[in-house]
């Protein structure tokens, strides 16, 4: 959605002295902001992913492949559920 087709959907809040507050927008353009400031569109992850630090990434890595190492493994409809919750 362009700019002009969105700015007459923007609202400003003010103060007594007149000075601008706060900003109200319809809640399917919140959600769209959300969802384009959350993702990555050339990674295809989102924020808090690209922002995890490499240690934490590795980390988690050699604890699946120990996991797995030792017969620790999920069946692929648990780890369906948990992208879900």
């Amino acid at each position: 959605m362009a700019i002009t087709q969105i700015e007459h959907l923007i609202r400003y809040v003010t103060n007594a002295d007149g000075e601008t507050t706060n900003v109200l927008i319809p809640v399917e353009l919140w959600q769209q902001l959300m969802n384009t400031i959350n993702s990555d569109t050339v990674s295809g992850l989102a924020w808090i992913d690209e922002q995890e630090p490499k240690s934490q990434i590795l980390a988690d890595l050699q604890e699946s492949i120990q996991l797995a190492s030792s017969g620790e493994t999920f069946p692929v409809s648990q780890l369906w559920e948990d992208t879900t919750a």
